[in-house]
């Protein structure tokens, strides 16, 4: 099957050959003609498959082939996705497919300023990708009205709700049109995202070209098991063991962020980093670094888990393991992307089985573990079974006591221990807070949890035990210290 029969135009096909496409995916094959019958669709695929082409490509030639040209502070098609950096993403490919055609593509997303954004929708343009909150305050500021809107898509929408942009995106539906085209693309589908879609869709196609909620076939995945505090020295360790030169490591804070990007710069690594703390600007020049080669790591908290198309990406490192599992299937999508095959390596401390479990169920199978030597857990990570619950281990039965014989033959009697009053095993008011002082120390910056050693305890006695509680002389209650 080649693109040309699935009715593409002469302009698109020239384009494409430009980058080098030279047969669709699935996802494509069955998209393309879909929405260039004027279809509603629900499209699930997992990430990397050609998604975006799979609607850019058919609404470039319906804005070709269907007037009316486009009003002032007005758009035709729609794209509405969850974060900047697919803004972005979508943007390009809509610029790179539409390559010599009268079309006005426009990206906006907050994190930006607003006027540039409204000075270039004073024109119209024909495509306008946005994200849902910087969307509503063009349309509050009367710099975008939707009553042009020909087609809307909804890019990554499970993200969408996942962000909380529920509110958002019922206010951006009630304002379009009622007679419009909607498009629905997405690597899985919730039920909350299938209830949305019973509610905007009418007789949608429905597109599946890869089991719900699966990861890429030529990604291979494992797991390393190791202590939460020793996460830093055992990514440093695996980065210098394997020689891996390019990376995308994800990281769950933006904490975490900046102290592995200090490690891998003293180390020497050209790195950079995504997270949501970061202007945009930055966030962009991080990436295309990142593309190009300048920077071998880009450590990134799940803000660059959606929407990063990167040619040739080998490797993805989560240190952390995310909190929704179904952002593990978007951060190693990464890699292994347009048949290409990747790795995937996770860091899992014991704290983060829940996770685990969840993430195993959710792809439906089990992750191969290894443990690293000298960096065994301490702290087991427990096992899963193929469903992704968390095997407890049984717990061993007590041995029964056997009482003593006395020299006479006669069973002694058992001891009982003596009840310690509850007033002694309290511990002294200084103790206490000392000992709760040095548990609480983590070492400067470290988010990981590495300990300061103890500090020497105070030379100062105690000054007694406490008193019991109770009412003092006069009737007047006493406050604790």
């Amino acid at each position: 099957m080649s693109f040309a029969s699935l009715g593409l135009i002469d302009p698109l096909l020239r384009n494409l050959q430009e980058l080098n496409y030279q047969t669709p995916t699935p996802v494509q094959a069955k998209a393309i003609p879909a929405v260039l019958s004027g279809k509603d669709v629900m499209a699930e695929a997992q990430t990397g498959t050609g998604k975006t082409a799979g609607f850019a490509l058919p609404l470039l030639q319906r804005l070709v082939q269907h007037g009316p040209a486009v009003s002032s502070n007005r758009a035709r098609v729609l794209v509405v996705v969850p974060t900047r950096e697919l803004a972005e993403q979508v943007l390009q490919s809509f610029v790179a497919y539409g390559k010599g055609l009268d079309l006005r593509f426009l990206a906006a997303y907050g994190g930006v300023s607003l006027n540039p954004q409204m000075m270039k929708l004073r024109k119209g343009v024909d495509v306008l990708v946005a994200t849902p909150g910087r969307l509503l305050d063009l349309n509050r500021q009367n710099a975008v009205q939707f009553d042009q809107v020909q087609t809307l898509v909804l890019d990554e929408a499970d993200r969408m709700l996942d962000l909380g942009f529920s509110r958002e995106l019922n206010a951006v539906f009630a304002a379009l049109p009622a007679q419009r085209q909607t498009l629905l693309f997405s690597a899985t589908f919730t039920d909350d995202i299938r209830a949305m879609a019973s509610s905007i869709l009418r007789g949608p196609v429905n597109i599946s070209v890869s089991p719900p909620n699966t990861t890429a076939s030529k990604v291979k995945q494992w797991v390393v098991t190791v202590d939460k505090k020793n996460k830093p020295d055992l990514f440093m360790h695996l980065v210098a063991e394997n020689h891996w030169q390019h990376a995308l490591v994800f990281v769950k804070t933006r904490n975490g962020v900046d102290y592995l990007a200090a490690i891998l710069d003293e180390a020497g690594y050209a790195v950079d980093t995504i997270h949501g703390d970061k202007p945009q600007p930055a966030r962009l020049r991080a990436l295309n670094r990142f593309k190009t080669g300048e920077v071998q790591m880009l450590v990134a908290t799940d803000v660059a888990a959606r929407g990063l198309d990167i040619d040739d990406l080998p490797l993805v490192i989560n240190v952390d393991l995310p909190i929704v599992a179904q952002d593990y299937v978007h951060r190693i999508g990464r890699t292994g992307r347009a048949g290409a095959s990747g790795v995937a390596v996770s860091l899992v401390c014991a704290d983060e089985a829940p996770q685990l479990a969840a993430i195993e169920a959710l792809i439906r199978q089990t992750l191969p573990r290894e443990e690293v030597s000298g960096f065994e857990a301490e702290h087991r990570v427990p096992q899963t079974n193929a469903t992704g619950q968390v095997i407890k281990k049984p717990k061993k039965p007590k041995k029964p006591k056997v009482p003593q014989a006395t020299p006479g033959g006669v069973p002694a009697p058992s001891k009982q221990p003596r009840r310690q009053s509850r007033e002694s095993k309290r511990k002294p008011a200084v103790q206490r807070t000392a000992n709760a002082s040095q548990t609480a120390s983590v070492s400067n910056g470290n988010p990981f949890g590495a300990k300061k050693p103890r500090s020497q305890p105070s030379s100062k006695p105690a000054t007694g035990s406490r008193k019991p509680a109770g009412k003092p002389a006069g009737g007047h209650s006493r406050r604790r210290p």
